[in-house]
């Protein structure tokens, strides 16, 4: 099997450059790779000590980026690599200020693993929830690295738990520890018998709880809402904007604001929201020559300035819930203490599960069912505090996966 793996990431590499002349996607993944080495010799020398963080994508690095920083800041002296398997996680994070290296992750050659290994020389390698290549295991392995898997989530129908997953079981035998988010994922491990496991819960936790510490303000969001209630409609994808369109226009109060930040922020689309929209509205790129505090809707056409925004919300709506791949990020809203709105694809997230449980988040599948609930959510102060505490409570309830892993890595 080991064989057919290796040749079948050549075949695989080989298409991939075909592929990326006419897909963006693959284009930034191919090229991005071609840079990994020459990055890495300009940067990491043989007397260098290293730590090597690997993430899949964003979402991954949200979670290992609490475990890096307190590393880093205890470690001043040693150097940083961070690599990406995904554009959309290199692409957002490629000047992260607190890695010395951002780079791609090489392909699972043979070849390239020992050659990226060979120069980072690392003394800790941290993979975070996911990604088991198994060459790259397999030396790290060899080169007797110290090995841990932080926030790891493991499902039944991996190939690691079927009859004939042996040669992928195998790799797993470089990591030195496991952390994993629950106790089904500590059993699923203990049964193929790996039980250097603890269930440490989910470092995103540690992550969402910091953001409610750090300097939050947002002059221009505190004009708009002029202490108005206010919903933050996040990450929002067509579906969810023709829900909350259609409640602006025919059931809001006046005393209600409306902060919409899509997912989407392209020219076309941002103009055909705004046309929509009944009420009076203004986007971000035309905040300087306007008086906010006389619109009662504000689209956030541009990015990376939504969780200071979450902070300024009242209830908080979060989009992706009509979309294949399910609902965005609940916890940013959570961790400010306000009740939660989602569609109804969210089954593949626990926070949400659980949440919805707790009567903190709620689920609405119809334009009828959004209305009822909003009004409710405006109008009962008390409904919606007591939802939010809900909200928050369960972010704090999880917090510590961090510093149990920092432990582990002092002794």
């Amino acid at each position: 099997m080991n064989f057919l793996y290796n040749i079948l990431v050549l075949i695989a590499g080989f298409f991939l450059k075909i592929i990326a002349i006419f897909n963006k996607k693959i284009k930034l993944f191919v090229e991005g790779r071609r840079e990994t080495f020459s990055k890495l010799t300009t940067v990491i020398s043989k007397n260098d000590n290293v730590i090597w963080f690997h993430c899949a994508s964003l979402g991954e690095f949200e979670q290992g980026r609490p475990i890096l920083e307190k590393l880093k800041d205890e470690n001043p002296t040693y150097k940083i690599v961070l690599t990406f398997f995904s554009p959309s996680g290199y692409e957002v994070r490629k000047n992260y200020e607190m890695a010395d290296v951002v780079c791609y992750l090489p392909l699972d050659t043979k070849h390239n693993v020992k050659k990226f290994l060979n120069i980072i020389n690392p003394e800790l390698a941290v993979f975070v929830k996911y990604e088991f290549w198994p060459n790259i295991l397999n030396e790290l392995k060899s080169k007797k690295v110290k090995t841990i898997l932080v926030s790891g989530i493991f499902r039944e129908k991996q190939s690691f738990f079927k009859w004939y997953g042996n040669w992928m079981r195998k790799p797993l035998s470089a990591f030195d520890h496991f952390f994993v988010q629950d106790i089904k994922s500590e059993k699923l491990l203990n049964s193929i018998n790996l039980n250097n496991v603890t269930v440490s819960g989910d470092t995103r936790f540690d992550r969402v709880y910091e953001i409610t510490k750090q300097d939050n303000r947002l002059p221009f969001i505190e004009e708009f809402k002029n202490n108005n209630y206010t919903l933050v409609a996040g990450s929002t994808w067509k579906e969810d904007e023709e829900l909350l369109v259609e409640y602006i226009n025919k059931v809001a109060s006046e005393d209600e604001k409306f902060i919409i930040a899509p997912h989407n922020i392209n020219v076309e689309a941002i103009n055909k929201l705004k046309e929509s929209i009944l009420k009076k509205t203004v986007l971000f790129s035309e905040k300087e020559q306007q008086n906010l505090k006389n619109f009662q809707v504000f689209i956030i056409d541009t990015v990376g300035i939504l969780t200071k925004i979450y902070s300024y919300a009242n209830t908080a709506y979060v989009g992706g819930g009509y979309t294949k791949s399910g609902v965005h990020n609940i916890l940013e809203p959570a961790t400010f203490g306000i009740p939660i709105v989602i569609g109804p694809n969210y089954s593949k997230f626990n926070e949400a599960i659980d949440l919805v449980k707790e009567s903190a988040c709620f689920s609405i599948n119809n334009s009828k069912k959004l209305s009822v609930l909003l009004e409710k959510l405006f109008q009962l102060k008390e409904f919606r505090e007591k939802a939010g505490n809900k909200a928050l409570n369960y972010v704090i309830d999880k917090t510590g996966a961090t510093t149990k892993i920092l432990y582990y890595l002092k002794k």
